[in-house]
């Protein structure tokens, strides 16, 4: 609606998690490597944790990304609150190309294991690796669910993992998993998203700014100061702030976006 009046080619502050919008900071950059590297070296298990908004499904997005499918196959898993048998039925179904069995028989746990084993060893003959994703991974409860997923890494031959599990969900997931010993681990790989500090904000919005077509700054630097305050320094809610103060500044016409401007958006539109 407004992008052709800032000169830009697309909306750039979409909440969704488009990885041609990740922004370098230190500790994104940092995860991106800690977990290309979990997946590459096979490792077994990779866990990133952070608060709401910051980021964790856009850098796992990201990695998958990356690592491309035509090595790799994936399972991404973005609503875990199910029972053991269903996050596993919902695994397999990600990995298998045929239907699953019907029968009740033929989708107990045991028998989901054993087609789940053949998948993998079938992908590892094709030198296909095998990543398996868990998305908001903090809404799990039911210890028997983390047991299941403890034992998709006993599939292992004599020197590799069969396949590489990644967990991302808010920072109570490290409590719950600090509590399953066992779990606990098996986790080789752990890294932590925070909120953005307030040169990181500035940097963020320019570099969302760039993807999205526009090389020069919309905002002023009271704007990305106010910006910063008022976000708490957390991307979602600095990807609404924007995007709104984007659609006033166009039905004001204005020429820059400034501190006043965001904080009458805010004030009429309440962001959150």
């Amino acid at each position: 609606m407004y992008e052709s009046f800032w000169k830009l080619k697309e909306k750039p502050f979409v909440n969704t998690p488009d990885p041609r919008f990740l922004f370098p900071s230190p500790q994104h950059e940092d995860a991106l490597i800690k977990l290309t590297y979990a997946i590459a070296e096979g490792m077994g298990a990779a866990m990133l944790t952070g608060v709401f908004g910051c980021g964790k499904t856009l850098v796992a997005r990201a990695v998958l990304n990356e690592l491309g499918q035509d090595k790799y196959k994936l399972a991404v898993i973005s609503n875990p609150k199910v029972s053991d048998v269903e996050l596993l039925r919902g695994i397999v179904r990600n990995l298998r190309v045929q239907a699953l069995p019907e029968k009740k028989t033929e989708i107990m746990a045991d028998s989901l294991l054993e087609i789940l084993n053949n998948v993998l060893l079938d992908n590892m003959r094709d030198g296909k690796e095998t990543v398996v994703l868990i998305d908001e991974a903090h809404v799990l409860e039911d210890e028997s669910v983390f047991e299941e997923l403890r034992m998709l890494l006993n599939f292992q031959t004599d020197n590799k993992f069969l396949l590489t599990l990644l967990l991302v969900g808010q920072p109570e997931l490290k409590d719950k998993i600090a509590n399953l010993k066992q779990f606990d681990q098996r986790v080789a790989i752990r890294c932590h998203l925070d909120k953005f500090k307030k040169n990181e904000t500035q940097g963020y919005i320019q570099h969302r700014l760039k993807v999205a077509g526009r090389e020069d700054s919309i905002f002023t630097k009271d704007a990305f100061d106010f910006i910063h305050d008022h976000s708490g320094g957390i991307p979602r809610r600095i990807n609404t702030i924007c995007d709104l103060s984007l659609l006033t500044g166009f039905g004001k016409k204005s020429e820059t976006i400034d501190a006043e401007l965001v904080k009458s958006t805010t004030e009429q539109f309440a962001p959150g």
